[in-house]
């Protein structure tokens, strides 16, 4: 055999290998035109999330905002994937953590439209980026662990990562907007609104803000 000539093992390698860079080129060019369907779009058709800043550098990286309110659960599998998806899913997804709001996504992203819708009204600013001001001032910076020391429990003050200041201050608004409106007057939309609006302004009468301070306060003790 002259060694011009493949063999049935060579041919059928450069057949696969050709698949895989089309498949390649494929997925390059799904993805550069979901890029470019999602540039552009607006949160709940309304709010544009294309101009949004931040004010702490190290919880940016974990506040991702997209027009996407919804990704039907894609990121569920995948360790620390949830810093990827926008923070006001995060927010509807928190806001569903109880006994009587589990599974009930659509009615919470209905609450959490109207609340953005009453946030606007209320500071005539865009409710994205007062949703991103209230987490940055509800993140603690410290909290405190538990160590043993031969039987002995001893508090000890340790610095938050970002990625659990986020998720701390998610945890905050939700409680608060929990505390305001169940069984009382208040509804849900309304008292997730007062949150937010309180949390961006840093109004230590605010849940969110007041957990936070008496979080840092306890650590600061243990120092």
């Amino acid at each position: 055999m002259s060694e011009s000539e493949a063999t049935p093992d060579e041919e059928e390698a450069v057949d696969e290998e050709v698949d895989a860079e089309a498949e390649a080129a494929e997925a390059d060019a799904e993805s550069e035109e979901s890029e470019s369907a999602v540039e552009g779009a607006l949160l709940f058709g309304v709010w544009d999330v294309s101009e949004i800043e931040y004010s702490d550098p190290s919880t940016k990286r974990y506040l991702n905002v997209t027009p996407i309110a919804h990704t039907m659960g894609r990121h569920a599998s995948k360790q620390f994937e949830k810093s990827e998806i926008s923070v006001v899913e995060r927010l509807i997804n928190r806001l569903m953590q109880t006994e009587e709001n589990t599974g009930k996504k659509q009615r919470t992203t209905k609450i959490v439209r109207e609340a953005f819708e009453e946030v606007h009204a209320r500071t005539d600013e865009n409710p994205v980026q007062v949703l991103v001001e209230a987490v940055e001032n509800a993140a603690p910076r410290e909290e405190t662990v538990r160590l043993k020391y031969g039987g002995i429990s001893v508090p000890k003050a340790v610095d938050v990562a970002p990625q659990r200041r986020v998720d701390e201050a998610l945890k905050y608004i939700a409680e608060g907007t929990k505390n305001a409106s169940y069984k009382s007057k208040t509804s849900a939309a309304e008292a997730l609104a007062q949150q937010l609006t309180g949390a961006a302004d840093y109004d230590v009468g605010t849940y969110a803000i007041n957990q936070k301070e008496e979080r840092e306060r306890v650590a600061a003790a243990a120092r």
